[in-house]
């Protein structure tokens, strides 16, 4: 059976069950995040076409990861294939700035590594 963080109880990196560090265990599984970015980028897509529009992931890590994105309610199947909710959407859009301050992140480590000698 898949089990996926469950706020109020412990996951991997907290005791205290709050509910960001569920969804932060969640999010951080192999492959959790981008098959939610893909879904959400490109809309419907079959077991299939996931599976190439995220490149390397193994169809057993995959299958996996919908089964936990599923009852955490983020994604859904339906007969075009797997989506993400309103809720997965909702947190997509919330992510997005994240993405773009990760942008902005990524610029300042590369000019200090620039900078040493």
């Amino acid at each position: 059976m898949t089990s996926i963080p469950t706020p109020g109880t412990p996951v991997r990196g907290s005791k205290s069950g709050d509910p960001i560090m569920a969804l932060f265990d969640l999010l951080g599984r192999r492959w959790a995040m981008g098959i939610l970015w893909t879904l959400c980028k490109t809309g419907p897509c079959t077991f299939r076409e996931l599976q190439a529009n995220c490149g390397s992931i193994s169809p057993t890590v995959l299958n996996t990861r919908l089964k936990e994105l599923r009852l955490a309610q983020l994604i859904s199947h339906q007969g075009d294939g797997y989506q993400a909710t309103p809720m997965g959407k909702e947190l997509y859009n919330l992510l997005l700035p994240i993405g773009g301050w990760s942008g902005q992140w990524a610029h300042v480590l590369a000019e200090d590594k620039d900078k040493q000698p």
